[in-house]
């Protein structure tokens, strides 16, 4: 398991092309996410593994005062740009190790992660900060990402390479690399229960992201977590431009011609109240 200052380096290696690639993306999935916990105006909301903002600045412009959190300074620096610009002084941002949160007992009326908490080494520990420092009868939020099988950015990406590297050996399934570790909708169940979470729902719905080119697709898949980068970090240049061309073959022909192409992809939203 890698410790802290390897995880905050990994992240913050990132950090500049995840905001520039994944963020926006991401956004309207929390939107989503974010009516299933009934946001109002004043609430207290926390955001842990935040990134540049997906999930804190939805939540924010709905007028929650939203503490957001994360490992990697320059992904705190990023969100703090986002919420400036935007006029959201109701935002505030911190660098915090999510598996051990410096915030006191029952603090928020809602505790959330999108694609954060799902990477954590131990999920468990971060899923049982999350319930800590939630209110009593206030919600704790997980968005995951869906089965790899149901994820067409991630097929698309590894297809494309295996095309031009044959022997490429794709994802690890056993055991699942840690994005995938709650992708089951029942394992996503199974642990909000076992942070003593009641009243839990888990919902599967569609992340509809949109690819203009291949060099995008392959932007966002190798900035999106660190993980994505490592899978193709023994390619050569010319080997990934090869990839990148496949991959626009593949999204012309999924748009017919007429960019960008759509990409449907399984998402969880779980939901528990403490």
């Amino acid at each position: 398991m890698a410790d802290q200052a390897e995880i905050q380096d990994a992240w913050t290696a990132i950090a500049s092309a995840y905001d520039d690639y994944v963020t926006s993306s991401n956004m309207a999935v929390a939107e989503r996410a974010l009516r299933r916990v009934e946001l109002r105006p004043e609430m207290q909301v926390l955001d842990v593994a935040a990134g540049s903002g997906a999930l804190s600045i939805p939540a924010a412009r709905r007028g929650a005062r939203v503490l957001a959190t994360d490992i990697s300074p320059t992904m705190v620096e990023q969100l703090e740009v986002r919420a400036r610009e935007e006029g959201l002084s109701n935002l505030e941002a911190r660098v915090m190790d999510g598996h051990s949160l410096e915030l006191e007992d029952d603090t928020f009326d809602i505790a959330g992660s999108q694609f954060g908490v799902m990477l954590f080494p131990d999920l468990p520990r971060g899923l049982s900060e999350l319930t800590r420092v939630t209110k009593p009868g206030g919600h704790v939020l997980l968005v995951t990402m869906g089965q790899p099988s149901e994820l067409e950015f991630l097929r698309f990406f590894i297809d494309a390479v295996t095309v031009v590297v044959p022997d490429f050996a794709g994802l690890p399934v056993d055991p699942p690399l840690l994005p995938f570790q709650v992708s089951d909708p029942e394992r996503l169940r199974d642990e909000l229960a076992a942070a003593g979470l009641m009243d839990i729902q888990v919902e599967t719905t569609n992340h509809r992201l949109e690819f203009r080119s291949g060099a995008q697709l392959w932007d966002w898949v190798t900035a999106s977590n660190p993980i994505g980068a490592e899978l193709v970090a023994d390619l050569t240049d010319q080997q990934q431009a090869e990839a990148r061309e496949e991959l626009d073959d593949k999204l012309t022909e999924r748009s017919g011609g007429s960019a960008p192409a759509v990409l449907n992809n399984t998402v969880n939203i779980g939901v528990g109240t403490k």
